[in-house]
């Protein structure tokens, strides 16, 4: 087993779904197919630049598919693949911890802010 081969593998794939965005993404298209706009719309705050940045790498990475039907106009949508479901659980697990344990996290972020302040020598 080659350590450093196999940290290089798990850093490549988790920078491309470790992302705010393709996190997103990945959920929205978790509840089905989804047109650019509708995507857009549920995200919020992402760029249009940057909703087709994160669409086109999840596409070359296999997770998203893009089907576009000749209408006028064009018509766009995007839906997961087999191995984009597969990741959707891990997502989805990964929400759940993060709900189940926020306010744990929070109180563990106070307590480490006030020893912090209470002794600033220690940074």
């Amino acid at each position: 087993m080659n350590v450093t081969s196999d940290c290089r593998v798990v850093t490549e794939i988790l920078s491309r779904i470790g992302d705010k965005w393709s996190v997103q993404v990945v959920a929205q298209l978790g509840c089905g197919p989804k047109r650019f706009n509708e995507l857009r719309r549920m995200i919020g705050d992402i760029s249009q630049r940057m909703l087709t940045l994160t669409l086109r790498g999840l596409e070359r990475d296999g997770l998203v598919t893009r089907t576009v039907y000749p209408t006028i106009p064009p018509r766009v949508d995007y839906q997961l693949t087999g191995l984009g479901c597969s990741l959707l659980k891990t997502v989805r697990a990964l929400g759940d911890w993060a709900r189940e344990n926020h306010a744990e996290i929070i109180e563990a972020r106070r307590r480490f802010d006030s020893q912090d302040e209470q002794n600033p020598e220690a940074a």
